[in-house]
């Protein structure tokens, strides 16, 4: 009886649904082409599972049709006792620059760069180049890109970069060194952070960046499609972060439940202790809360409203830092336009309290004997609160960064917890002001 074929996109469907077993039945279902867009469409961690399930002959046919920086990936997501057995099935050129790659950091440059790029020397002429360059493009493993050539010495340093377009423009008897283009050339160190890398893609709009190590020989390079996978990942993990969370390691259907809680139930004990500290601070002012219980039914209104600013504030400039907008050097600048903000915002919301207050007081909703002043506690209560949010979400992340740590962890939960406890200070202490 034949087998039954099923598509790729029926798979990618059922595919975090089905037990290791299934996935490698399913997968044997796939038609060939159809496999081989699946396979490759796989994020390494998977890779790795399902070449390991397979027969050996198979896992060799598999491994060996990825390229060295994807295949370093893959052994990397393999257990340690696994990763000896996966580097034997490759080649002995594959091999060697696979254990190059895995010698770096896999957030590092060197860990997502290819050492297969087109290198030509400095002496060669154009038709050499061009000649040259086309007999190792026959085999499409053998060259990561061929949008640019990178012109080496024989120490293997970088001199210059021409695009084939240059080339082929350029008469055939030109020597490469009088084509490649020797200034500006934009680099990245082989531990150079990948988030640091994606920034330099965006300010330079390259297609390839070329890696260097700490003596400046070239050691490969990353193309823009690694870096659209490096900013997928770096977003993922600070809006986990942001979620008052840490980031998880793999993906959430994928992750043992026991590290889903550990990597959640961290922050929250800590959001928790915080909230304790506002009960206190309730618990501080309780007498004035007992002689007007009044001031009780505004207070969510204040300590949400100061949250809510300092979550505004700290969402934008943590995106503002991300992608490179502000630096910690403008940290002055920042605390300027977030004072301006939070006088206005708090206005903006102190006047709102106002018309409620007013509406309240006429339709017979806390009637109070003292609405002048009550309106006023309100509305400056809001101004204090909300001016404190502001600059409180504004600043920490700056904060964050100055100490060594990841800004995106001035997390929304966090920053309103904090402006919950002194939004009730605030609150109070102008109430005992002007009220008592």
């Amino acid at each position: 009886m034949e087998a039954k074929h099923i598509g790729p996109v029926e798979l990618r469907e059922a595919w975090w649904l089905l037990a290791p077993d299934d996935r490698v039945e399913g997968f044997r279902l796939l038609e060939p082409a159809d496999a081989e867009e699946f396979f490759f469409d796989l994020v390494a961690d998977d890779q790795a599972e399902l070449v390991l399930s397979l027969r050996p002959g198979a896992r060799r046919i598999w491994l060996r049709l990825l390229p060295p920086d994807d295949a370093a990936d893959l052994v990397q997501a393999a257990d340690e006792e696994q990763r000896e057995l996966l580097l034997g099935l490759l080649d002995e050129k594959t091999r060697r620059e696979v254990s190059a790659l895995l010698a770096y950091e896999e957030d590092d440059a060197g860990g997502l760069m290819s050492a297969r790029f087109a290198r030509v020397r400095p002496d060669m002429s154009v038709d050499e180049a061009i000649s040259y360059l086309r007999k190792q493009a026959i085999s499409t493993t053998e060259l990561e890109t061929i949008y640019y050539v990178y012109v080496l010495d024989a120490q293997q340093q970088l001199l210059g970069i021409a695009s084939f377009r240059e080339l082929f423009a350029s008469p055939g008897d030109r020597l490469i060194r009088d084509v490649m283009r020797t200034e500006d050339l934009v680099t990245a160190d082989a531990e150079m952070d990948q988030e640091a890398l994606a920034h330099r893609f965006a300010e330079s709009d390259l297609l390839a960046i070329p890696v260097l190590d700490a003596q400046g020989r070239m050691q490969g390079i990353v193309t823009v499609d690694d870096i659209v996978d490096v900013v997928e990942e770096e977003a993922t993990e600070d809006i986990q972060k942001y979620g008052g969370m840490e980031a998880l390691d793999e993906p959430y259907l994928r992750i043992g439940l026991v590290d889903l809680l550990r990597k959640r139930a961290g922050w929250l004990a800590v959001l928790f202790v915080g909230e304790l500290f506002t009960a206190s601070a309730l618990q501080g002012f309780q007498s004035q809360l007992d002689s007007m219980t009044v001031l009780a039914l505004f207070l969510p209104l204040i300590i949400s409203s100061g949250g809510n600013s300092g979550s505004q504030a700290s969402t934008l400039v943590i995106r503002a830092m991300a992608v490179g907008e502000v630096h910690l050097r403008d940290w002055w600048r920042v605390a300027r336009r977030e004072l301006t903000s939070g006088v206005l915002l708090g206005a903006v919301l102190g006047a709102i309290g106002l018309i409620r207050i007013a509406v309240g007081h006429f339709i017979g909703l806390q009637p109070h004997q003292h609405l002048g002043l009550f309106a006023a506690t309100i509305s400056l209560s809001l101004l204090g609160v909300v001016l404190f949010g502001t600059l409180a979400g504004s600043m920490l992340p700056l904060l964050l960064r100055r100490i060594g740590l990841d800004p995106a962890s001035a997390s929304a939960p966090l920053v309103a917890t904090m402006v919950d406890v002194t939004g009730i200070v605030i609150y109070m202490s102008v109430a005992s002001l002007i009220l008592f």
